[in-house]
């Protein structure tokens, strides 16, 4: 077999037997050095297109990390949002409960007759002091989650404690208020004490079971204490009547009255107008005729009417 090769169009071609040895050495060399050529241009070429596939493997690597970590802040902040509404509501329960130990610290201080300004439940107490010398120290959640349940429970203390207090000071206020105290005129003189005295009718002595207040026809005869007209009407030697219970046992009649203004089951107050004076029954003049019973007998209404409600 002959290998023509053509070197130029101007020059002559060569040819070249496949037989002999110094032809087959430089094919081979031909050969190799084609071979190389194609295997630089291969390693060219697979150097070309290796590097962007991984950097493309590499960029989704890294896509894939940061998606994690935006997974994970997500979650970070879902967790502090839940953290925070639940520190809100709790904050809200607070609110609520201050308000309403407000309310109720305004009730007792109104029962307790505590001066006007006294205890402003509407304005925060003024706090104060000098300027801290160590750094401030910032609180962890933990931390602050402790305080706001031990706040919680000493709320839910006082609670209780003022409520009781609440509770007593109301009792004492509702039995203060069913105590007689007081004189059963708006104006006039007491004119006849409790006690023996001289009869008016007869000069003789004779025990007087009330006292006596004396005053213009009409003048307001007012109860001395809360409680239910219990009898209104006639009696004997009294003329019109009036009589309050006050409950635990205390009983305060109102006699000579020139006409009554409660009836049989009215409610009074203390201070409230339950007849109008006058002269009926047994009586020398005007006045209203004034006793107090306790536990059905009758007891001296002086130190009753000494009493200031």
């Amino acid at each position: 077999m002959n290998i023509i090769i053509v070197a130029s169009r101007l020059s002559s071609p060569k040819t070249i037997r496949l037989g002999d040895w110094r032809a087959m050495a430089a094919t081979g060399t031909a050969l190799a050095a084609v071979a190389g050529v194609l295997i630089a241009f291969g390693a060219l070429f697979g150097a070309t297109f290796t590097g962007p596939a991984k950097a493309r493997a590499e960029i989704a690597q890294a896509r894939a990390q940061l998606e994690a970590q935006q997974a994970q802040l997500g979650e970070v902040e879902r967790a502090v949002e839940r953290g925070v509404d639940a520190l809100a509501i709790r904050l809200g329960k607070l609110q609520a409960e201050s308000m309403r130990l407000n309310a109720l610290g305004s009730r007792l201080a109104k029962v307790g007759k505590l001066d006007d300004g006294e205890f402003d439940f509407d304005a925060e107490p003024a706090l104060g002091g000098p300027a801290a010398s160590a750094p401030a120290v910032s609180l962890s959640v933990a931390e602050v989650d402790g305080a706001l349940e031990r706040l919680e429970t000493q709320f839910a203390l006082q609670s209780d404690q003022l409520g009781m207090l609440e509770s007593v000071m109301f009792d004492r206020e509702i039995d203060q208020g069913l105590m007689p105290a007081g004189t059963p005129v708006r104006s006039g003189y007491k004119s006849s004490g409790f006690g023996y005295r001289a009869d008016p009718f007869t000069g003789r002595p004779e025990f007087h079971s009330g006292v006596d207040f004396n005053g213009p026809r009409g003048s307001d005869v007012i109860a001395v204490a809360g409680g239910v007209v219990s009898y209104a009407g006639l009696k004997p030697g009294y003329g019109n009547v009036i009589e309050i219970d006050h409950g635990n046992g205390y009983m305060t009649r109102y006699a000579h009255n020139d006409r009554n203004i409660r009836e049989v089951g009215d409610p009074v107050r203390a201070g409230e107008l339950v007849a109008r004076m006058g002269s009926s029954g047994r009586a020398t003049g005007v006045h209203v005729h004034f006793e107090v019973w306790l536990n059905g007998r009758l007891v001296n209404p002086s130190e009753y009417i000494r009493a200031i409600r």
